[in-house]
């Protein structure tokens, strides 16, 4: 636990350096690309005796508890209509899912010559902690799986920040740093709405382990918040600081696992993993422009609805820049359980070709 908190709390003193810094600079989503980056640069130069950077998985959860029950908070009683509404969407994302995942496949098998099972787990376009991990069951080269999932979430993550600040100028940069400015301390909020804020997402944990809900640590907090709050008996609002952890944590749990990677051992496959996250990330994103241009649905708002980046860092993104958060948690949702309800089929099925 001491090794944990140390590595923590240098990790976190990164974040919060570059983080601020990049705030000067009025860089998009400062704390996210900042801890990012500062992690990734820092864990190369950083001498042993200081300990390595890095986000211990316990802390991560606690984060992601937090992070699903603010989620969950962005429903509310006036958007059950647009459930019905959002089917379409919803079925459009889920056919993109197959085609981003075959176009990926047949890269990486057929132009690069990776063996079946590697080249399809390195292609999924998300449940990147449950792929990981079946993947040193199901192939010998899992560090390729993880690199390739990595370099996805790290495209996405470094490009829809300044994708967004080009579409909408600095007034939507300065925009978004006003959202969060105006965002509540926990200093601000009555001792019972943290307290609600605590419950639901200790509470939606334990309910989805109980009921042994898949991922229970996401979907359990983040369902019973939208519950609570499509009802409307709470209303818990989105917490400064809480934003501003959650940014720090996720980027630099990236960025730390970056810095560890050998980059001589895996240079041979750095252009075959940025080549696969630049073709799934290119077929969603035309998807997404196609059906929000015909559809008249906002644009950036379907990109990150639908685009491949990790649930954890597109929500935030989508909080600092004042999208439609349920819109894009709903879409993101319902794709990391596609992939992880399918998961185990295609995995009994690589077992037995092995």
């Amino acid at each position: 636990m001491l090794k944990d908190l140390k590595q923590l709390a240098l990790t976190l003193m990164v974040c919060l350096v570059v983080g601020s810094l990049f705030q000067l600079l009025h860089l998009p989503a400062p704390y996210l690309l900042g801890s990012l980056f500062g992690t990734w640069i820092a864990g190369k130069f950083i001498p042993v005796s200081l300990g390595e950077l890095g986000v211990p998985r316990w802390f991560h959860t606690i984060v992601v508890l937090g992070l699903s029950t603010l989620i969950g908070a962005t429903f509310n009683p006036e958007m059950i209509p647009k459930l019905s509404l959002w089917a379409g969407t919803v079925f459009a994302m889920l056919v993109t899912t197959v085609i981003a995942t075959l176009a990926g496949y047949q890269y990486l098998h057929r132009v690069r010559g990776y063996e079946r099972n590697l080249a399809f787990l390195c292609s999924l376009p998300g449940g990147q902690a449950e792929v990981i991990a079946l993947s040193r069951d199901l192939v010998d080269k899992d560090y390729v799986v993880a690199f390739c999932h990595l370099v996805r979430v790290v495209i996405v993550v470094g490009m829809i920040p300044l994708l967004l600040a080009l579409t909408q100028g600095r007034d939507g940069v300065a925009a978004s740093y006003e959202v969060t400015a105006q965002l509540p301390g926990i200093l601000e909020l009555p001792p019972l709405t943290l307290f609600e804020f605590l419950g639901i997402g200790i509470g939606g944990y334990f309910i989805a382990k109980w009921l042994r809900i898949p991922i229970p640590h996401l979907l359990g907090p983040l369902i019973l918040s939208a519950l609570v709050h499509l009802t409307g008996w709470v209303e818990v609002p989105r917490i400064n600081e809480f934003i501003l952890l959650a940014q720090i944590t996720i980027g630099g749990g990236v960025g730390a696992k970056l810095s560890k990677i050998d980059s001589k051992e895996l240079l041979s496959y750095f252009w075959d993993a940025i080549t696969n996250a630049v073709i799934v990330v290119s077929i969603y994103c035309a998807v997404a422009l196609t059906i929000g241009w015909l559809g008249d649905l906002g644009l950036m708002k379907m990109v990150l609805g639908f685009i491949p980046g990790g649930i954890y860092e597109v929500t935030v993104l989508a909080l600092i820049f004042g999208f439609d958060v349920a819109f894009v948690a709903f879409h993101h949702t319902v794709r990391v359980l596609l992939i992880f309800l399918t998961l185990p089929l295609f995995a009994s099925r690589m077992k037995s070709s092995r």
